[in-house]
């Protein structure tokens, strides 16, 4: 069953040229296949490569009326781990708020604590998205990646939902590759958790 209380709130952190906004939409989609109700929508400004971008994503399971940015996240995902130094990432994240990040390295490594990131470990997970893609796609364009970790980490949305997304996204090979990496990282987060679970606490 996947798990809904209110109106779950998504924040994406990326550059331009990563996908931020289309993953922000697809994954609205994936809600929408889920059978809830879904609203996705960027924060304007500059998106050319390389800049900062924001986009927000929401998942109900009544009609959502808000269309104010998302200040209070449920969830974090952060597509580039250059961007931890911003002020503002973690801003209005609570500590049993999800964070995903785009790194290759584990989330004790990255010393958290000191960008502001004071979340529970549980809840905490990196994937290395752009590797994955790289490995699948050719390309370094982790959001379709990320979405697959998503699901796993947070069970806001289904892995079959998500892969459903992309193919009415990308339909053809280029959705099929996608999909893979998608699939690679919805089992490497879901190792990843269970080999946390099964660590007993000190």
């Amino acid at each position: 069953m996947l798990v809904a209380t209110g109106a779950f709130q998504v924040r994406i952190h990326g550059r331009g040229g990563q996908g931020v906004v289309t993953a922000a939409e697809l994954l609205s989609v994936a809600a929408f296949i889920d059978g809830r109700y879904a609203q996705a929508f960027p924060s304007f400004g500059s998106e050319r490569t390389g800049a900062p971008v924001v986009a927000f994503c929401r998942i109900a399971e009544q009609p959502i009326r808000s269309r104010e940015p998302i200040a209070n996240p449920d969830a974090l995902i952060v597509q580039d781990v250059t961007l931890l130094h911003l002020a503002d990432l973690f801003a209005g994240v609570g500590r049993d708020g999800f964070l995903l990040l785009n790194s290759p390295r584990a989330p004790e490594e990255l010393a958290l604590e000191a960008f502001g990131g004071d979340l529970d470990s549980d809840r905490v997970q990196t994937v290395p998205a752009t590797e994955m893609a790289l490995a699948r796609v050719g390309r370094p364009v982790p959001n379709t990646v990320l979405l697959g970790g998503f699901a796993a980490l947070t069970r806001q949305v289904s892995l079959e939902a998500v892969l459903e997304a992309i193919h009415r996204r990308f339909p053809g090979k280029v959705g099929e590759l996608n999909q893979a990496a998608a699939s690679d990282a919805h089992d490497y987060v879901r190792e990843h958790l269970e080999a946390f679970a099964a660590v007993p606490a000190d």
